[in-house]
């Protein structure tokens, strides 16, 4: 257990984590964190001691090349920063880590013990999985959460799923059994389009943060990048006669499958969006 010594005193912080690995497919998910710590620009807060929960020869370290000929050893480990958004009334925790090869039970005790020290009510779990969704299409979230009015107020679709699952899952139980609200997001990928990264799964993903934290959230690039990789697959696709055919199968399949209440869902919280970015701008002004 890492010493909890000197930290900030946080404003009603709420914790967003997402881990590669098995829980990030496309790297959407950890994509989410890398860009949130980028755009409201996070400070090292803590990060745990790799020796007690990786496995240095499934998960390598790193060398890096300083000045000249200096070399530094980048450990894989679990990293949390702190951000304080603009226009939000809290502080934001980000947690980017790499799934754990062992010890996930006291890895969970171990940052539900930080969760408390820092008064962590509030968790965001982020995930992305491989799916038989259609690139063409909005990218599905689903999720759980420990809180049923939370899951309500966002309009997520809740899953059902029962097998294997990652450090994301166990992690969402642990803090929801020490009391905490946690609530999971995961993005499907399409599976013939796996390789990362998957801006337009980042994208969808953040614009649920979004919902979960009611303010509007930086997008940067990601929805120019969004259009150019749907093109870009979109283009693949072209040059190959059973892709598309399977393409135009699982859009079909897809639509007919769209309830109406379920897009009239969508095109609310849409709109919700646009009205805090539209009063964020206006206020800026």
């Amino acid at each position: 257990m890492i010493e909890l010594e000197g930290l900030p005193e946080l404003v009603d912080p709420v914790l967003i984590a997402a881990f590669e690995g098995w829980n990030d497919a496309g790297e959407a998910s950890s994509g989410v964190i890398a860009h949130l710590e980028n755009e409201w620009k996070a400070e090292p807060l803590i990060a745990l001691d790799p020796e007690d929960y990786y496995d240095f020869q499934v998960t390598r370290p790193i060398v890096e090349m300083g000045d000249g000929l200096t070399r530094s050893i980048v450990w894989p480990t679990t990293r949390l920063s702190l951000a304080r958004p603009p226009g939000l009334e809290r502080d934001v925790v980000l947690l980017r880590g790499i799934e754990p090869n062992m010890r996930w039970r006291g890895f969970c005790d171990e940052l539900v013990g930080i969760a408390h020290e820092l008064g962590i009510e509030l968790t965001v779990m982020l995930g992305a999985l491989l799916n038989d969704s259609p690139h063409t299409r909005p990218v599905p979230i689903v999720g759980s959460a420990t809180d049923d009015g939370l899951a309500r107020s966002i309009n997520l679709e809740l899953t059902r799923y029962e097998g294997p699952t990652g450090i994301v899952g166990v992690l969402q139980h642990a803090f929801g059994a020490a009391g905490l609200r946690a609530i999971s997001l995961w993005a499907s990928v399409p599976h013939y389009v796996a390789q990362p990264p998957n801006p337009k799964a980042t994208l969808a993903l953040l614009r649920r943060v979004e919902d979960v934290l009611e303010i509007p959230v930086p997008l940067g690039d990601l929805v120019e990048e969004s259009r150019a990789w749907e093109n870009g697959v979109d283009e693949l696709a072209s040059q190959d006669s059973e892709v598309a055919e399977y393409v135009k199968e699982l859009e079909e399949r897809k639509d007919a499958a769209e309830l109406p209440e379920a897009s009239g869902d969508a095109i609310a919280a849409e709109f919700e969006r646009y009205l805090r970015r539209r009063d964020t701008d206006t206020g800026d002004q």
